[in-house]
């Protein structure tokens, strides 16, 4: 594609938000707390087509951030789950085999070969995956690539090309390209190094656990009825878990479950009583329990 085709397609693309202060309003307003430094890398993802890659320890609002910008804008969001094995069948496209091996029995016997590839290799047998239903929609869209890291690397070439141009070349149909460019939200556990010819392409946020004033924010936000005192209470003990070294931190939405919790108890105090009868509800490995019980000083 050329500089001007490029230059066309980003000035069709996605346009949710007119400034970074109208992020952090957009995405306020449907639950999703952004700081500056999120509300102006969003910002300039969009204003300059480019990806997103965000990174961060597991449960820090990556893969929500992605939803929020979607529900913000009223966009579609497309969402293709990285996991070892994918392969470009299951991320891009594959034709449905039973569907053409069923048409090639029911052809006519007088039928030319070349006649009934051309009928099977159709539209109608297509069966489009993330990669590509995200480049064909014609309205806004937010594609979400979920944690690249697990995929394997040929993926990542896989998006690259993808990324690139945002065209997919078909074989059998064609060259298909976007006539909208979607917002690209690739997200990373940092369980393996992407590659630097991947991060090129993207611009860069890094997320981790927010402050204590910030979570606070979040839970009252998310847990309507709460108290004041309860959340900050519920957030200082969430911190000193995280601080345990854990095998598996207590993530924000677990910070969210475990206030929901209390309120669903009744309960209006964070306890030692209360930690140790709930604390299943933030650490999910029976090592992480036995640490904390041992750390704080609860009952077994």
């Amino acid at each position: 594609m050329t500089a001007e085709g490029t230059g066309e397609l980003a000035a069709h693309g996605f346009a949710g938000f007119a400034s970074p202060a109208d992020v952090v309003r957009g995405l306020a307003g449907i639950g999703y707390l952004a700081d500056e430094a999120i509300a102006t890398t969003v910002f300039l993802a969009q204003a300059l087509g480019k990806p997103l890659l965000v990174e961060g320890p597991a449960g820090v609002g990556k893969t929500e951030l992605a939803k929020a910008v979607a529900a913000a804008t009223g966009a579609e969001l497309i969402r293709l789950q990285c996991y070892e094995g994918l392969d470009e069948a299951r991320a891009l496209y594959e034709f449905n085999y039973k569907k053409q091996l069923l048409a090639i029995q029911a052809a006519p016997g007088d039928q030319g070969w070349q006649r009934t590839h051309d009928d099977i290799f159709s539209e109608e047998f297509l069966l489009e995956r993330p990669l590509l239903a995200a480049i064909r929609r014609t309205g806004p869209t937010v594609l979400l690539i979920d944690e690249a890291d697990k995929a394997d690397v040929e993926v990542e070439g896989l998006l690259l090309e993808v990324l690139s141009d945002f065209q997919v070349t078909i074989p059998e149909l064609g060259t298909v390209s976007a006539t909208r460019r979607p917002f690209v939200v690739i997200t990373s556990n940092a369980a393996r190094e992407l590659s630097e010819a991947l991060k090129r392409r993207c611009l860069y946020l890094y997320l981790t656990y927010p402050e204590p004033e910030r979570e606070r924010e979040i839970v009252l936000s998310q847990v309507p009825g709460i108290e004041a005192a309860l959340a900050e209470q519920l957030v200082r003990t969430v911190g000193t878990l995280r601080e345990l070294e854990v095998k598996k931190a207590p993530s924000i939405a677990e910070t969210v479950d475990w206030a929901r919790t209390l309120l669903a108890l009744g309960l209006d105090e964070l306890d030692e009583d209360a930690v140790a009868r709930t604390l299943g509800v933030v650490l999910k490995h029976a090592s992480d329990q036995e640490r904390a019980v041992k750390e704080l000083g609860l009952r077994g």
